[in-house]
Formats: structure tokens, C-alpha cells, sequence
């Protein structure tokens, strides 16, 4: 070839060799587009600058793959297992997408507007659709995993409603291992299958062994037990910890001895989670050494006008002893409590409560809650109570200190009266409507300042008498004036936790009113718009619980199968 035939000589652009691009360039000039960046690359006549930046790109790719040292190829993986629950219908399917889809919010805006906020109603839509026995579709696994990922808190209804499909997707994805490390690699076997039990107990990663010991444990709790046992004194301090809270479940007097040698055990919280294990067991040594300690400094004492009128006195330990110590009693007590008041909060919330009963004559919770303390423990004495019974689960005590609703609380959420009660945490130990018909009556009585949480513990949809309860409460403060972000909380929890039914009943509060004397400017709009949201989100709610319902037909399968059982293209 002579120098006139080369195509360098030719002066065509067609013929020319563009020079390599780095693939950093490439790369920033598609994200910015090329309409505002030019490519770095030759736009040849005729074509676009958007297909030449992608051709550049597919030469690119060749390039680096032809760098590439020759491997050989990977055995083929096994098929996706078959998951032979019914796929969700399809309105709820393309309900899913979007609620996937929006997940990452309305970005900085400070006022939400009228519109529904999807990415709340994904754990309620969740729920619901697992409620059905429903699977998610095979194309929507990826961004079920994705959201999962990205929040914790959807993981558990996410991973179960993507099943074991999305599993089997996630060993090829790095960012989806998360979902193999909080399920284990699959089912864990059954106590009727030892051999595999102890293989797995022997040589899983500690995920599989936590979920091999939670599913053991509550088939056989005994064998639960003893498997846990057999390697205790080997395992590290932290997952002594995270196993020995596996008891919780199905936890009888047959777990005692185990417990009793666990309070010996080198770790602190170890010791503590053993103690706190025991003191739920009413009949348990460890029970009755506790009710002795606690029984010595509190006693029924005459009170003001004899002994007619009856009072409690409080004699707190005058030391921590070695006894003490072994039972899980923390020694040290935290900045700004004494030492004496430290102790006798720990021997009272351990100590059993029906107890109490038998050494204040036969008195109910009620009568003894009533009693004067002396010498200003009442405070002390009644929080350490509401922790024993929250860990017990003793209703009949927690009506006792929870008392009227009605009543002035300066106790309730750890008030004025310097109290550390929880009172959220008492009321989950009431029966759900007696809960419900309390926290009613408490936003009757002294509006919804205080409310926040233990809204957050009743159970969705709100009874009539709460829900009607919460919106009248809201009502009162738009006509008061009240500024609407503050309740802004309180309307967000509505929106996910009314019923459904309330929608058209509420529609009356969705117009603009007049704003009161010295109410925020602006706020009667602000309030409008709240009410909008709210009856928009429950009408939205409603929606999506009967797409749900819409059941598909038996049997039917999912469009996005691949005939060998793996997902179709494009699921990743």
C-alpha cells in the first residue's frame, strides 16, 4: 500500500481512527446530556452528537473487555425456586410500583401540600398485601430490594413479600446481600430433623444460627434450650447476648437452671438480660430472693392518723452485696441518683407484683397503687412498679397506675412530677381496646400535648372512640388558633392509622376557614390543607386495601415467569 492509498492520507473523516476517549469523560458527558455539554468526541455529517457519544461508548466497552485476561466460565446457576403463592392482583401490582417508585420522598419542600405521602403507606401496604398470603411479582423484586435496603424498617414485610425468589437475586448483587444476612441462606430445618440442626448450628454464619435457634425454640423450647447449651461456653460475649434473648419466646420454669448459670456469666449485659429473663418467671428463685430484698424495704407502715389510716414506708438498702450484685443489680448508679435509690429501683422492678398482694394484707393493685408513701417515694416506688409491670405484663397493674384518664397525669411521659415512667409502654400491656378507649379518653381530657406516643401504640385502624377523639382534639386547636405545624405529627399518624370508613364524615373540615383573633397568619390555609391531605390519604388507604381484595383467579401465574422458573429479563 502506498502512502497515497492510507487512509490517514485520505482527508475522510468516515476513514480517520478517533483517538480513545477516557471512559470518565464518556460517562460525565451522558449524565449531563449532550445538549448541554458537547461530546468528547468526532460528530461525523448526518449523525447526532447523542449517537455518536454512544457509539464512543460501545467502542469504549469493547476495548475494556478485550483487556480483559481469558477465564473460564462460570457453571451456570440453578433456577430461581418456585414461590407457589399467588402474585398480588393487578391494580395492587401497579399500586406497588408506584408506592416503590416514590419512595425517596418530595424532596426539601418544607410544606407537604394536599397530596398523599406515598413512602408512609408502604409499610401499611405491605402489611396488608402479606395479610393476603400474596407474593410480589418477579419485576418488581429488584425495587422491593432496593427499598428494603434502604430502609430497615421495610425489611422484614419487604423480604416476605418478595419470598424466595428474591433471595435467590440477591447472591448476584452485592448491594442486595443484606437480604441474605437477615434471613439466612434459606429455611432453617425443624427439630424434627437433628442431624441438620446441629450442622447448621455448627457451621452457619451467625444470621442462620440466630434464625436456626428462633425457629427451634419455638417448635421443641426445650431442645431450643439445650442446643443453645451445648456451645454457650464458646461463643462470644456479644452473641451470648443476641441468642440468650432468643428465650424470650416460650419462655417456662424448664429454662430456670439455664438462666441461673447465665447470671454467672463474664459479660454484664449477659448478666442483665439473664436477670431480666428470671424476673419474669413469678415462681422462680430468682423471683422469690428479689420479693425478699424488695419486701425488706417496702412495708405498710401506720400512717398520719394511726393505724386506721395506713400509709407505705420506703427503707431503701443500705448496701449492694455480693448477692445482690450476682442477680444482676447494678452497683453503680447513673450521674444524678443515688446509690440507695438506684438499688431499691432495681429490687422493686424485678421483684414479682402479685406478691405485693400477699405483703400488703390481701390488698388489689388498685388499693395499694392508692396508699400513701411516706417521705416523698411515691414517685420512685410507682415508677419502678410501672417498669415491673411492663416486663411482667401484668394488666391488672397497669390499670391500677395508669389510673383515670381523666386525671391530672403530671406522671404521664415523664412529666413535671419527675417521674420516668413510660406510659406508651404501660399501655401496651393493656388489651388493645381497653388501650384505645384509654389514650380516648385521655385526649379528652387534656388534648393531644402529650398524646404523640401513645398514639403510636394502639393498634391501626384506631377504634371509633380514638379516632373520633383525635379529630375533634385536632378541630379545637384549628378553631383556637394553634400554630398547624405543631400538630403536624399527630396528623401524620392519623393520616396511616384512621379508619378508612371516616373519610366522607371528615370532608366538612377540609374548607378554608376564618382565622380567630391572634391566630398564625396563614395558618387557616395551612389547616385546610392538612385536612385535605388527611381525608385525600384515607380515601387513598381505602383504595388500596380493595385492590388488594380483588383476588386473582387460582392458579394463575405471573406474566414476568421465565419458563425455566428464573425471572424474566430485565429483573436483574
Amino acid at each position: 500500500m502506498t502512502s497515497a492509498d492510507s487512509p490517514s492520507s485520505t482527508g475522510s473523516a468516515d476513514t480517520v481512527t478517533p483517538p480513545p476517549v477516557p471512559w470518565s469523560a464518556l460517562v460525565s458527558a451522558a449524565l449531563l446530556g449532550t445538549e448541554r455539554r458537547t461530546p468528547p468526541v468526532m460528530v461525523r455529517p448526518g449523525r447526532s452528537a447523542a449517537a455518536a457519544l454512544l457509539d464512543a461508548a460501545a467502542v469504549s466497552t469493547v476495548r475494556r473487555r478485550a483487556a480483559l485476561r481469558p477465564a473460564l466460565a462460570a457453571d451456570r446457576p440453578a433456577p430461581a425456586p418456585d414461590d407457589p403463592r399467588p402474585v398480588i392482583p393487578p391494580a395492587a401490582r401497579r399500586r406497588l410500583s408506584l408506592l416503590l417508585a416514590d419512595r425517596g420522598g418530595a424532596g426539601g419542600s418544607s410544606r407537604r401540600g394536599t397530596a398523599p405521602d406515598l413512602t408512609e403507606l408502604l409499610p401499611q401496604w405491605l402489611a396488608a398485601a402479606q395479610a393476603h398470603g400474596y407474593r410480589a411479582p418477579e419485576a418488581l423484586l429488584p425495587a422491593l430490594l432496593d427499598a428494603a435496603r434502604a430502609r430497615t424498617d421495610l425489611r422484614p414485610a419487604a423480604l416476605a413479600l418478595a419470598g424466595p425468589r428474591a433471595l435467590w437475586l440477591a447472591r448476584f448483587h452485592a448491594d442486595w446481600k443484606f437480604a441474605l444476612r437477615a434471613t439466612g441462606s434459606g429455611a432453617a430445618p425443624g427439630a424434627e430433623d437433628p442431624e441438620a440442626v446441629r450442622r447448621l448450628w455448627d457451621e452457619g454464619l451467625f444470621a442462620e444460627r440466630v434464625a436456626l435457634l428462633t425457629a427451634v425454640r419455638r417448635s421443641a423450647p426445650d431442645a431450643g434450650r439445650e442446643l443453645l447449651a451445648g456451645s454457650w461456653s464458646a461463643e462470644h460475649a456479644e452473641d451470648r447476648l443476641l441468642f440468650l434473648d432468643t428465650l424470650r419466646e416460650g419462655l417456662a420454669a424448664a429454662d430456670e437452671a439455664f438462666l441461673e448459670r447465665a447470671l454467672a456469666d463474664r459479660s454484664r449485659t449477659v448478666r442483665a438480660t439473664a436477670a431480666e429473663l428470671l424476673s419474669t418467671l413469678p415462681e422462680s428463685a430468682f423471683a422469690a430472693r428479689m420479693a425478699a430484698r424488695a419486701h425488706a424495704c417496702v412495708s405498710l407502715a401506720p400512717g398520719a392518723a394511726g393505724p386506721a389510716d395506713p400509709g407505705i414506708g420506703v427503707t431503701p438498702p443500705r448496701t449492694c452485696d455480693e448477692g445482690m450484685r450476682r442477680d444482676g443489680v447494678a452497683a453503680k448508679a447513673p450521674s444524678g441518683r443515688g446509690e440507695r435509690t438506684w438499688w431499691l429501683a432495681q429490687l422493686v422492678e424485678a421483684a414479682p407484683l402479685h406478691r405485693w398482694s400477699e405483703r400488703f394484707g390481701g390488698r388489689a393493685p388498685e388499693d395499694i397503687v392508692a396508699l400513701p408513701v411516706a417521705d416523698g417515694w411515691r414517685t420512685e416506688l410507682h415508677d419502678a412498679w410501672c417498669r415491673a409491670a411492663i416486663r411482667q405484663r401484668d394488666p391488672a397493674w397497669a390499670r391500677a397506675l395508669l389510673g383515670a384518664p381523666g386525671a391530672a397525669s403530671e406522671d404521664a411521659e415523664g412529666g413535671s412530677g419527675g417521674s420516668s415512667r413510660d406510659t406508651a409502654k404501660l399501655l401496651t400491656v393493656l388489651p388493645a381496646g381497653e388501650r384505645a378507649a384509654w389514650v380516648a379518653g385521655f385526649i379528652a381530657a387534656h388534648g393531644l400535648a402529650d398524646a404523640f406516643r401513645m398514639l403510636g401504640v394502639c393498634a391501626v385502624p384506631w377504634a371509633e372512640p380514638l379516632g373520633r377523639s383525635v379529630v375533634d382534639a385536632l378541630d379545637i386547636a384549628r378553631d383556637a388558633g394553634s400554630y398547624p405545624w405543631s400538630f403536624s405529627g399527630v396528623m401524620g399518624l392519623a393520616e396511616r392509622c384512621l379508619d378508612p370508613a371516616a373519610a366522607d364524615r371528615l370532608d366538612m373540615l377540609t374548607a378554608v376557614t376564618d382565622e380567630p383573633e391572634g391566630a398564625s397568619p396563614g395558618s387557616g390555609g395551612y389547616w385546610a390543607e392538612a385536612f385535605q391531605r388527611l381525608v385525600g390519604t384515607l380515601r387513598l388507604r381505602a383504595t388500596m386495601l380493595a385492590e388488594l381484595a380483588d383476588a386473582p383467579a387460582a392458579g394463575k401465574p405471573d406474566g414476568a415467569s421465565a419458563p425455566d422458573g428464573r425471572p424474566a429479563a430485565g429483573t436483574g
